[in-house]
């Protein structure tokens, strides 16, 4: 955000006579303003809002409570709404926003703006005008035929298809570009399997049984919406969604799309604490051009993906459903599911069968109320966006978070015993505490959050 504000400053005195891409760069810089408020929005909730025409003295004069949280949310969209405004459908770069990313992220604040919380983050209504916000710009993205869904969902998580299709807007890295290891993303690189060989560090973020046991499919290919962790389910006898095999290593399944690296039970770090899966979305293999070792740490150049055609998708689906108009929405989660039902190829073991019983369905219109197409829809999102990072965001959005994670820590709690002394308490866990060390530099002018 600061550099984005620097930048923004050294641009603002040019004429565009002078430099004729001043209002497309400010507006990509306005976007990446956006974006890192959005972030630090997400994660505390009141944060102080920063832009260019300040300074130092009058930065630490900001309060992070100079706002309420619906207009802090204002003050971050009309940097969107400004770079919907001022940048073109396409670039000449890759990586760089356009008018539809723009369009893409601005539906996706007016998403999280439409549930409306109290002091102690309770959802008390939804915002219906900010809902047909959400529905207008993601049809602006939608029927702008810009985007579409990759063909095989396993694409979305191989660098050969960065900046693909589906890619709405991405962290750009890279590799053997000329620096000394290469601008690589090392953020997942202590994910890796633990005992695999061409790993060796270190088993974090482990996917958890609960998510392993929603991807199983009841006999007409659904979720099972409130039964699915009853029991351990068995990958040798369920049926499951297809995304179980591009999401969680598990014991004997191919490792990565590799069909002679089958996933081992012996690569887990601490299976007695932590259980037996690996995430590997984030992870590619040792043999990728992406890929790179240094020294205990794994680095790759594959992008990440901040918004993806799926999340437009579901963000008007959403829209949609909580306006009403569920049969809307219908056809747009049935996308995704179409999707998932078609994306085997990449996951077949080395004799050409899959390593579980896929069954998936797509939604029929009987029976698809309000209640049923949320829960369908919040179900989506779990299993399309598993382990990407916004399921915690998603819960506190919905104003469920407590209950549900209150319920998974009941079950897991009987299935490994590191989570013995956790909870959620409601009213406070929805948001990180707003760090002291911020508040005494301040002289107390940060106020902290509710419950800490």
């Amino acid at each position: 955000m600061s550099r984005a504000n620097v930048a923004l400053r050294s641009i603002s005195d040019l004429t565009e006579a002078s430099f004729p891409l001043k209002r497309t760069r400010q507006a990509e810089l306005r976007f990446l303003r956006g974006h890192a408020h959005f972030m630090l929005k997400m994660l505390f909730k009141y944060v102080p809002y920063v832009d260019e025409t300040l300074t130092n003295d009058q930065i630490l004069a900001t309060s992070n409570r100079q706002y309420t949280s619906d207009q802090l949310w204002d003050k971050i969209a009309a940097d969107f709404q400004f770079a919907v405004e001022n940048l073109p459908v396409t670039q000449s770069q890759p990586g760089r926003a356009n008018k539809l990313s723009a369009s893409a992220y601005l539906a996706k604040l007016r998403l999280y703006q439409a549930y409306e919380q109290d002091d102690n983050n309770k959802v008390t209504t939804i915002n219906k005008d900010k809902l047909q916000q959400v529905v207008s710009l993601a049809q602006t993205v939608i029927s702008s035929g810009k985007y579409s869904l990759q063909p095989d969902f396993a694409e979305n998580f191989l660098p050969e298809y960065d900046n693909g299709v589906e890619s709405v807007f991405a962290v750009q890295y890279s590799i053997n570009d000329g620096t000394t290891v290469g601008r690589l993303n090392f953020e997942d690189g202590l994910n890796y399997p633990h005992g695999a060989p061409q790993y060796g560090c270190c088993g974090f973020h482990q996917p958890s049984q609960n998510l392993a046991n929603a991807f199983g499919t009841d006999a007409n290919g659904l979720p099972k919406f409130d039964t699915f962790n009853d029991a351990v389910i068995d990958f040798k006898t369920a049926t499951v969604d297809p995304r179980v095999d591009h999401t969680i290593g598990i014991d004997g399944h191919p490792y990565k799309y590799n069909a002679s690296l089958p996933f081992s039970n012996s690569w887990v770090r601490d299976p007695g604490t932590y259980g037996f899966f690996q995430a590997m979305k984030s992870q590619q293999l040792a043999s990728s051009s992406s890929y790179k070792k240094l020294g205990p740490f794994m680095g790759v150049s594959k992008n990440i993906d901040v918004i993806r055609y799926a999340d437009v998708l579901l963000f008007q689906a959403e829209a949609y459903i909580e306006l009403g108009q569920q049969a809307l929405a219908l056809p747009l989660i049935n996308q995704l599911r179409a999707r998932a039902a078609n994306s085997t190829g990449r996951t077949k073991k080395a004799d050409g069968t899959n390593p579980s019983a896929y069954l998936i369905k797509q939604y029929s219109s009987a029976n698809w109320t309000q209640s049923y197409a949320r829960k369908a829809l919040q179900f989506e999102r779990r299993l399309e966006f598993a382990t990407e990072s916004p399921r915690f965001f998603d819960l506190v959005r919905w104003g469920i978070a407590a209950e549900t994670l209150n319920a998974y820590l009941t079950k897991e709690k009987t299935r490994t015993s590191h989570l013995n002394g956790a909870v959620f308490t409601a009213g406070r866990d929805e948001y990180l505490p707003i760090p002291q060390r911020e508040i005494n530099f301040t002289k107390g002018l940060y106020k902290q959050n509710v419950g800490f």
